[in-house]
């Protein structure tokens, strides 16, 4: 969480957190229910690591709220790289969120003071931890960075749900200009179909790279095709540059 802490978060080679001691498959924590989750990555820890976070969600459950300067479980989140092992990390701190029931102030406080890694444990827990928009300025500080692995972090279901168009509109745009592939961004297709603002953008965005000799992303296109607009012909959309 704090800088102090976060020497004590990072990974190390030899962790036992697969099976195979090598954290190669990892465990994708963007979209499973907190259940299914911990499902998939128990099968994928070794002993050591496995043992680390029964321990650490029983001690999340137990004591979920603010004890002293910090609470245990939030120290559990700076563990878990060294613990489980930097494939599985994610998974491992997306579950002690759960296990503690973090609400929006808690995990403000996670996000404002930890490391990018635990940031992006926060993000990935909003869904099941966040009903309402109240956690929408977390996801809006992600899509201001240039950190790719925050930027899709930032777009799953919470973000589906609460961005509203314009925000969701550049947060497409800002995938294609970070090289986030569109697969990360949650009900892409629900969102973008019908949206004729979004096309526009997108061929904008198309025009420009071209008039500058530059490659249009297959993504865009494929974007573009959600919407259920007609590929631009070259030379006809005009560079009118991006939506302010």
């Amino acid at each position: 969480m704090s800088q102090q802490r976060a020497t004590h978060a990072t990974p190390t080679q030899g962790a036992d957190g697969d099976r195979a001691g090598q954290g190669r498959r990892g465990t994708d924590p963007a979209h499973p229910a907190p259940a299914d989750l911990r499902a998939a990555l128990t099968a994928e820890l070794g002993g050591a690591a496995r043992a680390w976070l029964d321990q650490a969600l029983d001690e999340a459950a137990a004591h979920p709220g603010t004890h002293g300067p910090i609470s245990v479980w939030e120290l559990r989140l700076a563990e878990a790289g060294r613990r489980c092992g930097p494939a599985h990390a994610d998974a491992a701190r997306v579950l002690v969120l759960h296990a503690a029931r973090a609400d929006t102030e808690a995990l403000s406080r996670v996000y404002s003071q930890g490391t990018a890694d635990e940031r992006r444990a926060v993000l990935h827990a909003l869904p099941h931890l966040v009903p309402g928009p109240d956690a929408l300025p977390l996801v809006e500080d992600a899509l201001r960075t240039n950190d790719t692995r925050l930027v899709a972090a930032a777009l799953g279901p919470y973000a589906a749900r609460h961005l509203d168009a314009h925000q969701w509109r550049h947060a497409v745009l800002k995938c294609l200009f970070t090289g986030v592939a569109v697969d990360r961004v949650a009900d892409l297709a629900d969102r973008a179909r019908g949206d004729g603002e979004l096309a526009r953008m997108l061929t904008d965005y198309a025009a420009e790279r071209t008039a500058a000799g530059r490659t249009v992303p297959e993504d865009l296109h494929r974007v573009l095709a959600l919407t259920g607009s007609e590929p631009p012909a070259p030379g006809n959309a005009g560079p009118h540059g991006k939506e302010s």
